[in-house]
């Protein structure tokens, strides 16, 4: 049984579909035993003619228990296995909001491969623990104890010689459970470890395409693989061992009975057991097999889950480090100004700051630049703005609200982002444009690609809008990728949009494009752009300059190519590697 305090609750919850299917469950197992007793009382009558009437009632009331256990076995498989599907329904949404709520840090230091095997494998080993595991327990519990009572009844040294080795060896499984709960944790971390390997394989495909490492990999999956096998493997053994030796106990044990019970039927008018006693003997006997496979099979689904279970309840107690303040404020209509005041950020595992003492201001409506060389801190300004992580009070504001004082909702329905990787799902064009709604309009659809000029590739594709996407957007380039998740912000038309390098991938005369329509389109919204081109930025009406985790210069372009030594080594870098590439900006074009 599974008591943590993640699975406790249930109980509870569904405390009436267990109660109602053991009772029912109870009452089977009283009612079937019956049968054995009629079958016995039957064989001792078939020599008298005169009792075929009895004969007759017997088989009718054979019938009705049949139809009564029928029934029976039905309503204990609906509430109890009923429930077990509506736990791991509910455990399994639990998880998946949990799993949403954890911050960037813990996704860090996690495999994606790895959180899988929570959601699949953990899973169905709990579902297993309050399902059939529960059966099980009750089932061998009652129709045991109800086997032994009515052997006992009729024989209680036949009972005596049958329970000695039965009880012997339930002791012995108990004191085999943790061996059991161990070679299952074992498979699952083999589990986990290949699930990694694989998973990261599959997305990295063109990378060891590239590299030609496809055999080294092969072999590098071959050994997980193998791992994997021996570890299965082990545990099946041993669950095999355990069966095996439970079958020749029981089959001793049937021996015995057999051979014992025959000498008492021979010298019947010493021990008064008749033929018809013993057939009912054995078959109380033989319901007692079932009680003893099911504690065993319940000692290593519980061995199982006990061990899944620690895993879920680490992944489940992981603190959600980012969360509302319990006063926190929201709003929906912020017009989207931000200040930020002596900012000074290190994330959680790092060991020194990546943003140090920044500070700025962008008004409302303003199209900024935010520039600087890699590792300069731009993407984790970012995510600050986004409240990716925390950060200490009476740094950052919107519309003068200290960020920390804002709920999360409000902070980020205000901001469109479109990340560097350009994230896209496994879904429709439409869809993936339209993720801000539950259901897109195609209008807005159409035009937010317009804008993000991406419209005119969609409409070659066989199925335009309609386009399945690969995982990851791998069925399209990266400058469409780029242009899809620029049109998905732009469709949200937040009052802030902050784009982290999203227009690398395409050509200058595209990259113009999208500018040249973010300028006529968010008018009176704020627009933040963060680049590492020169060209992207020039036309702002400012640039935040960062370099090294500091505010180097602000300004716009004709005042940092007067001001700032750093900006004018980079136009004039830029200058050269876009000769060198037979790039169509001149160094007079790129200063303005």
């Amino acid at each position: 049984m599974l008591f943590g305090k993640h699975f406790r609750k249930y109980y509870i919850k569904y405390g009436l579909f267990f109660l109602i299917g053991a009772a029912v469950l109870i009452f089977v197992d009283w009612i079937q035993l019956d049968i054995p007793k009629l079958v016995g009382r039957i064989i001792d009558n078939l020599t008298n003619v005169q009792d075929v009437e009895y004969i007759e009632n017997a088989i009718i009331r054979i019938g009705i228990l049949a139809g009564l256990i029928t029934v029976g076995r039905f309503l204990w498989r609906y509430t109890i296995f009923g429930a077990s599907r509506r736990i791991e329904y509910n455990l399994r949404n639990t998880m998946f909001g949990h799993a949403t709520a954890l911050s960037q840090s813990y996704y860090s230091q996690e495999k994606v491969g790895g959180l899988m095997t929570y959601f699949i494998n953990d899973l169905e080993a709990i579902r297993m623990a309050f399902g059939p595991g529960i059966l099980m327990l009750v089932d061998g519990l009652m129709l045991g104890g109800f086997s032994l009572y009515r052997m006992a009844r009729l024989n209680g040294m036949l009972t005596l010689i049958a329970a000695i080795p039965m009880v012997a060896l339930t002791v012995i499984l108990v004191f085999i459970r943790k061996r059991i709960s161990q070679k299952f944790k074992e498979r699952q971390q083999s589990f986990e470890n290949l699930s990694d390997f694989t998973q990261e394989n599959f997305s990295g495909i063109t990378v060891i395409k590239a590299f030609v490492r496809e055999i080294k990999e092969y072999m590098f999956f071959q050994k997980k693989n193998e791992d994997l096998y021996e570890k299965n493997f082990g545990f099946v053994k041993y669950i095999v061992a355990v069966n095996i030796s439970i079958g020749i106990a029981l089959n001793l044990v049937i021996l015995t009975i057999v051979t014992f019970g025959s000498f008492l039927v021979i010298n019947r008018t010493a021990t008064g057991l008749t033929a018809g006693e013993l057939t009912e003997y054995m078959s109380y006997f033989f319901s007692l097999i079932w009680p003893v496979m099911a504690l065993s099979q319940f000692i290593q689904i519980q061995s199982q889950a006990k061990a899944s279970a620690t895993r879920i309840e680490k992944f489940l107690d992981a603190p959600v480090e980012v969360k509302d303040d319990i006063n926190a404020l929201s709003f929906d209509d912020l017009q989207g100004s931000i200040h930020v005041k002596n900012l000074t950020f290190k994330y959680p595992d790092g060991d020194k700051p990546v943003l140090e003492d920044v500070s700025f201001d962008i008004k409302k409506g303003e199209m900024v630049g935010i520039l600087g060389r890699t590792g300069s801190g731009k993407s984790s300004l970012v995510d600050l703005l986004l409240r990716i992580y925390n950060l200490d009070k009476n740094q950052i504001f919107l519309d003068g609200h200290d960020i920390m004082d804002l709920s999360i909702k409000t902070v980020r329905n205000t901001i469109g982002y479109v990340p560097q990787d350009n994230f896209l799902f496994s879904d429709t064009i439409t869809n993936n444009i339209g993720f801000a709604y539950d259901t897109p309009d195609i209008d807005l659809i159409k035009e937010s690609a317009k804008l993000a000029d991406v419209y005119d590739n969609v409409m070659e594709f066989k199925d335009e809008f309609e386009t399945m996407l690969g995982e990851r957007g791998v069925t399209v380039s990266g400058g469409q990728k780029q242009r899809i998740s620029i049109a998905r912000a732009l469709a949200k038309n937040p009052e802030v949009l902050i784009l982290d390098d999203s227009v690398s991938a395409v050509d200058t005369k595209t990259e113009e494009a999208i500018i040249s329509n973010l300028h006529r389109v968010r008018k009176g919204k704020t627009t933040i752009f963060i680049a590492h081109r020169i060209s992207t930025v020039k036309k702002m009406d400012k640039i935040i300059l960062l370099d090294q985790g500091k505010i180097s210069a602000i300004g716009s372009h004709k005042e940092l190519m007067k001001s700032s030594p750093l900006y004018q080594d980079m136009v004039r870098r830029q200058t050269l590697e876009n000769l060198v590439q037979g790039g169509d900006l001149s160094h007079e074009g790129l200063q303005g």
